[in-house]
């Protein structure tokens, strides 16, 4: 199977981040993409401000049915296709991730954990729910939510053996660093992408804007993990395709054959109280 992660800019032009799209999943399908995973945010870009986000300039509101929305349903054809956008649900907005295939949406999230001023905009989802495709029993989630073990852990327990994280991560917004190599959140954003994926052995595919959105800086770093916690393939700072094939059952099954993480849980010994 081939897995790519995307790293790109998205910003709230909705048809320029269409046609953006429709080039990079042509890109993907020259290269035998099965399964491509674009940024958080992709239609319609993410928030111009963690700390005070301009209640004037949002992201536009989209639904599942939406006509964009359905135009990446129509793109995406045999491939799974994995994005972001804001939805809308009655009063509430959220920032909300879908995978999709020509046949239509084949799971969904809600962002559930929110970092500074995000709930300021955003409604909190509260779940985080594997789902079959194609290509396997996948699990999604949108840039912080990876902070949390639990988020990755509780899709793994959940079957899936590919994580899809979809993000708009920025640089450090307190203590920016001269270069985004140096970047304290660029360090965080790969540990966290290498650790997620080797302590619940499964293949790990991490998307993320880049470019500028109002004071944010985003870091690209699109990659693939395998389950052993080894980046497979990865992009820099710039916009790219990170392109690796592997065999997800065979791999995810090795790396389980003396060591299975989840099998040899104590949950006894946790905590489970807040």
């Amino acid at each position: 199977m081939r897995l790519g992660a995307v790293a790109a800019h998205f910003g709230r032009d909705l048809e320029r981040a269409l046609a953006k799209v429709e080039g990079i999943i042509g890109d993907a399908r020259t290269a035998g993409v099965d399964l491509l995973v674009l940024p958080d945010a992709t239609l319609g870009g993410y928030l111009s401000d963690l700390r005070h986000p301009d209640p004037y300039a949002l992201p536009p509101a989209l639904s599942e049915d939406s006509f964009e929305v359905g135009r990446i349903v129509a793109m995406a054809g045999p491939m799974v296709v994995c994005f972001g956008y804001a939805e809308e649900a009655g009063p509430l907005l959220y920032n909300s991730a879908l995978c999709v295939s020509g046949d239509g949406v084949l799971g969904r999230h809600r962002k559930v954990h929110q970092p500074a001023g995000e709930s300021l905009v955003y409604a909190a989802g509260d779940a985080f729910t594997a789902f079959d495709t194609p290509v396997g029993r996948l699990g999604m989630l949108i840039d912080y939510d990876k902070t949390f073990p639990e988020a990755a852990r509780s899709l793994a327990l959940d079957g899936a053996t590919v994580l899809a994280c979809l993000s708009a991560w920025p640089a450090s917004v307190t203590d920016r660093a001269s270069r985004l190599p140096q970047d304290r959140q660029s360090r965080l954003f790969d540990l966290y992408d290498a650790a997620r994926a080797a302590e619940n052995q499964v293949v790990w595919v991490s998307s993320n804007q880049t470019g500028v959105m109002g004071g944010l800086r985003f870091l690209g770093q699109a990659k693939v993990v395998g389950p052993g916690g080894d980046i497979l393939a990865r992009t820099s700072s710039k916009g790219g395709l990170a392109v690796a094939e592997i065999d997800v059952v065979a791999e995810v099954a090795r790396s389980r054959r003396v060591l299975h993480h989840l099998d040899e849980l104590t949950p006894s010994a946790y905590r489970t109280s807040s």
